[in-house]
């Protein structure tokens, strides 16, 4: 394989999250008089950093959301991964092919560690993300599309930037991976390869990935 490091997004790459956190998250913001509907939540927040929303909604409306808005939504949105989340598919071959070809491979989210691991352990992928390869945005300062995450992850793998490919399905993820210096590969199950131009090619399906990583 080219690379030395192999690192995951986490919603919509390896936990089939992004329909219901975005239907969640459209119908709170609704609730809360700002109108979002599932599409615009895809749009403007898909991969983003729950920091982005309050910043999105100040900046349009001059509002600040509630202070226990945080708290709510990941109260909410915990809720419905216990009920219906599942692991994207095909994702434990592509997990099981570079344990058995000795790829180290970690996960950098957006979310917090607490969704990361509520959505590993509901779909059993938390056997293969033990905690010291998986970072998410709340260990930098800044979230995607910055590339703080993405580096910290290298850096606490060891690996140098250039030897890493990042498996991402969001715009800014795509962004943050780019500002890095790192090599991108785009995953287009919900989303088209124009919105996530720039990397270095494109999959639909997990099955095709590890071909594209040798």
């Amino acid at each position: 394989m080219r690379y030395d490091l192999v690192i995951f997004d986490n919603d919509g790459v390896l936990v089939d999250s992004e329909p219901l956190s975005n239907t969640i998250l459209a119908g709170y913001l609704t609730e809360l008089g700002h109108p979002t509907s599932y599409e615009d939540s895809l749009r403007d927040y898909m991969g983003a950093a729950v920091h982005r929303v309050h910043d999105l909604v100040r900046e349009r409306t001059g509002q600040v959301l509630p202070v226990d808005f945080d708290e709510t939504l990941h109260a909410r949105v915990f809720a419905a991964f216990e009920r219906e989340l599942a692991a994207v598919d095909g994702v434990t071959d592509v997990l099981e092919k570079l344990v058995a070809d000795g790829v180290p491979y970690c996960v950098a989210s957006s979310g917090s560690h607490e969704r990361i691991r509520v959505g590993h352990r509901t779909t059993g992928l938390d056997r293969w993300f033990a905690d010291d390869v998986v970072f998410s945005a709340q260990d930098v300062g800044r979230g995607k599309p910055a590339p703080d995450l993405f580096l910290h992850a290298a850096a606490r793998m060891g690996v140098s930037p250039e030897r890493c490919v990042v498996v991402e399905d969001s715009r800014l993820g795509v962004q943050a991976a780019l500002a890095a210096g790192m090599d991108v590969y785009g995953f287009t199950a919900m989303t088209s390869s124009g919105n996530l131009a720039g990397a270095k090619g494109y999959f639909g399906a997990m099955a095709e990935l590890p071909a594209l990583l040798v």
